[in-house]
């Protein structure tokens, strides 16, 4: 009986004191000069908007930038092929992406470089970087080209070489396709997990 008195003499006071505090903080808060505080909520708003605005604009160019990069490679590594070879082409290249091998963005993998000791300088992972080449945008194939490079880039197309990391022409042996796993043919390209 004793502790429980002592226990509800203590919970008294703990909510007296609480009630105490809450109405120092009421009567605080309704004497405040509110205008400060007001200045700094404003422009605190302010930098958060232009915040929200700048880091959607850097995305969407970032976005913009990688799409353009898939299809370019998509346009010269694949033009002449069939619909579904371009499409592999492009699934190949967010392949790489996603991979974790390969570099983070689509315009990394496509303008990757290694050091080649048969030729003793640095080779692009798609030759055609290699080049100062660029399409006409009005040019059909290139319109076809991104409306592929489009399509796997946003996820609107059902992949037909899941998993591929590489392909080749089908008139060239290359000395890494002996250790990969065929997935493919599709037009002048086998394509490689």
């Amino acid at each position: 009986m004793r502790k429980q008195r002592k226990s509800r003499a203590r919970f008294h006071r703990r909510s007296s004191i609480l009630s105490r505090g809450w109405q120092k903080l009421r009567f605080s808060w309704d004497v405040m000069d509110k205008g400060p505080l007001i200045f700094v909520f404003v422009i605190g708003l302010i930098f958060a908007t232009f915040g929200y605005v700048m880091h959607s604009v850097f995305t969407r160019q970032a976005e913009m930038r990688n799409l353009t990069c898939l299809a370019l490679n998509v346009y010269f590594e694949a033009r002449g092929e069939p619909l579904a070879g371009q499409y592999a082409v492009a699934e190949v290249t967010m392949n790489r992406v996603m991979s974790g091998r390969y570099p983070d963005s689509v315009c990394k993998v496509v303008h990757q470089k290694k050091w080649d000791t048969l030729r003793r300088r640095y080779v692009s992972a798609f030759s055609w970087t290699e080049l100062d080449e660029r399409p006409s945008l009005e040019d059909t194939t290139f319109r076809q080209a991104w409306d592929v490079a489009e399509k796997v880039f946003y996820g609107r197309h059902a992949p037909s070489v899941a998993g591929a990391l590489h392909y080749h022409a089908v008139y060239i042996r290359p000395s890494w396709a002996r250790g990969n796993k065929p997935v493919a043919r599709i037009g002048s390209h086998i394509f490689y997990r």
